[in-house]
């Protein structure tokens, strides 16, 4: 163990001590047992070194996890899939379109909905019996990219041009909330106004504590397919091209693995994968 600190560099390029706290939850979190974690963070340890990156953390722990418990390796790299939805943005909609279809809502992207002052284009509308919500979805390729001041500031304005309309959805009715889903994180800045302000549910990949963009993933069990390592780069994007963004879209039709040039060999390991979540 190290007596002076070693500081890591975070995906936003700022510096911390490196804390083996965070890198114990973040694997208990995915489900990692006790012997797991405890090896990982001793191999981790062993390739400390100063203004090592987080990235080059998460990189000894999945590779270790991927070897002692794959299925639990391929949730902890959950964060990591969900960042290679991109470029556009648009299959991360489909993604949070598809969390709220699992959770009983209808629900349509790229929506362009009339407010009291000018159109808008809503990336999510959701509605059931009892709710109508309309989400705006901050997609970001880096990590360390947050959603600051600006963009909730943004947001606001447009659901408060949204908030005097009636909308047919199901039936006509008036808009009940209005969400922002970041795959990342939320400046303090604008978790600080939002929660002043009030009117719009946010949700980053781990804010609020419970709820959150991660909880949400684990509590449905959509997977997107981007968390495979049995798909390459080019067969994950033919998939995505098509608005195949869920594991389980392809158990429901694996003809879709061959659809794009996938050998039946190569179909059984993706199917297997995906069984061993």
């Amino acid at each position: 163990m190290h007596t002076e600190p070693i500081y890591v560099i975070k995906a936003d390029g700022t510096k911390e001590p490196f804390d083996e706290k965070k890198l114990e939850f973040s694997l208990k979190r995915a489900g990692a047992s006790t012997k797991a974690t405890r090896d990982i963070i001793n191999h981790v340890y062993g390739h400390l070194k100063q203004d090592i990156t987080t990235h080059n953390i998460y990189k000894h722990a999945f590779e270790l996890l991927h070897k002692e418990e794959k299925p639990i390796a391929i949730k902890y790299s959950l964060k990591k899939a969900i960042s290679e939805l991109g470029p556009s943005g648009f299959p991360f909609e489909d993604f949070v379109a598809e969390i709220f279809r699992n959770k009983g809502f209808e629900a349509k992207t790229g929506q362009i909905v009339k407010g009291s002052c000018v159109a808008h284009e809503i990336d999510v509308v959701a509605w059931n019996d009892k709710e109508l919500i309309m989400v705006e979805a901050k997609f970001h390729n880096e990590g360390g990219t947050k959603s600051d001041l600006k963009v909730i500031l943004y947001v606001k304005a447009r659901f408060d041009d949204l908030r005097k309309m009636k909308f047919n959805y199901g039936k006509e009715r008036e808009l009940d909330e209005a969400w922002l889903v970041t795959n990342t994180k939320f400046t303090s800045t604008a978790i600080e106004y939002g929660s002043c302000q009030g009117g719009i549910r946010m949700i980053g990949w781990n804010y609020p504590p419970i709820g959150n963009l991660h909880d949400l993933i684990i509590e449905s069990k959509l997977h997107p397919l981007t968390c495979l390592v049995s798909l390459n780069t080019h067969e994950k994007k033919a998939l995505l091209d098509q608005g195949i963004v869920l594991c389980k879209s392809i158990i429901e039709k694996p003809e879709l693995l061959s659809d794009i040039g996938i050998k039946d060999t190569e179909i059984k390991k993706v199917i297997d994968e995906i069984d061993a979540l």
